[in-house]
């Protein structure tokens, strides 16, 4: 098959999700823009962070025509992004959806990336092969049982360990063979009360299964998750160090909203902060929400910054212009508790769920880089 998708090939060191990468703050660039294509899943995962907004069906989206006028509005577009729900659950919003946005992308020289449980039928995805550069999956499991746990814990319909055990497998094959096709698969694993003393078990099969990258993401109280248990910074601290004891060096290793800083007073935590700039094949990724990435909603038209579910949308794309939105957010109050750089750490700073979670009297602005 043939792949339309850049060749240059993503690292650790060109990472076009970056916010740093293509601005100087304050002055950010909307480089990135993410579309919400569907509120329907085949799941019920216990750790969905739009587990409150899933339906049984879709409303009509949007005209794709409108969507697209409004991309090329973007003059620094560097990446789009596809998420749900589950993306590729209903062969209507591929064919109607995701392949006009991705074949737009393609046309236009950017980089692409799909989230996707990986519990469909290959045949599902040999579609989108020809335009994703990044298909992103979650993995937060050590066999099909704790799958089972998780994946369906807030399903309103009993589903048998047999049918879980079967769409397990059928996760690990597809990413078996995605990866043997030329697609970058990146599994994102949580750091939560469940994964955080397994995540070297975690990694191991997400290294069996040909994963180019392994996400690490520490778990916040938001939305449909937020009555999961917080770990405390030491117990963050100690998986991260479990973790780098025990890793694949050959796979990449991206860890993102960290909540450990340059400026930290704390000196395991700068510890840890040298050890990751240290240690072969690890990026820290700044968060790009806000900072260079925007969500549409393409049934509403309506923009969110994706990961802040408490702030209310900055206007939708039937009026207003996505770079002009990017610049609400920035001038917003919420946005000015958080709006810091260090330029010395290559920082910009915690988001609000960091910082209401962890951090809620500190003043970053006051602080500095410490190494």
């Amino acid at each position: 098959m043939i792949r339309f998708v850049p060749t240059s090939p993503l690292t650790p060191q060109t990472d076009p999700w970056e916010p740093l990468n293509s601005a100087t703050p304050p002055c950010y660039k909307l480089t990135s823009v993410e579309f919400t294509v569907t509120n329907m899943c085949n799941l019920r995962c216990e750790h969905c962070a739009v587990g409150d907004t899933l339906q049984i069906r879709d409303d009509e989206i949007l005209p794709i025509e409108t969507i697209i006028r409004r991309l090329d509005e973007v003059e620094d577009l560097l990446t789009l992004s596809i998420t749900g729900g589950e993306p590729m659950y209903s062969e209507r919003t591929v064919q109607q959806t995701i392949l006009p946005l991705l074949r737009y992308a393609v046309n236009r020289g950017l980089r692409t990336q799909i989230n996707s449980n990986l519990t469909l039928p290959y045949s599902r995805y040999e579609t989108i092969l020809p335009y994703i550069d990044v298909m992103h999956i979650s993995w937060n499991y050590t066999s099909a049982e704790e799958f089972h746990q998780i994946a369906y814990a807030k399903s309103m319909q009993r589903v048998s360990l047999k049918q879980a055990t079967a769409l397990y497998r059928t996760m690990m094959d597809n990413a078996r063979r995605l990866a043997a096709a030329g697609v970058f698969v990146s599994a994102e694993t949580m750091i939560n009360s469940r994964t955080w003393q397994h995540l070297s078990t975690i990694h191991q099969i997400v290294r069996e299964m040909g994963c180019a990258r392994h996400e690490i993401h520490p778990m916040y109280p938001s939305d449909f998750a937020r009555d999961l248990q917080v770990l405390s910074l030491d117990q963050l601290r100690e998986a991260v160090h479990q973790l780098l004891d025990n890793r694949d060096e050959t796979i990449w290793m991206l860890f993102g909203t960290l909540p450990f800083y340059a400026c930290s007073p704390v000196e395991a935590d700068l510890r840890l902060i040298r050890r990751l700039r240290e240690t072969k094949n690890v990026s820290v990724r700044n968060d790009p929400d806000g900072r260079n990435r925007l969500n549409v909603n393409v049934f509403s038209g309506e923009v969110i910054v994706t990961d802040f579910g408490d702030v209310k949308p900055l206007g939708n794309i039937a009026t207003d212009r996505l770079d002009d939105m990017l610049a609400r957010w920035q001038q917003h109050q919420l946005n000015q508790r958080i709006n810091c750089h260090c330029p010395s750490a290559a920082c910009t700073g915690p988001n609000l769920l960091v910082v209401d979670t962890y951090y809620p009297t500190t003043n970053f602005k006051e602080r500095h880089a410490l190494v």
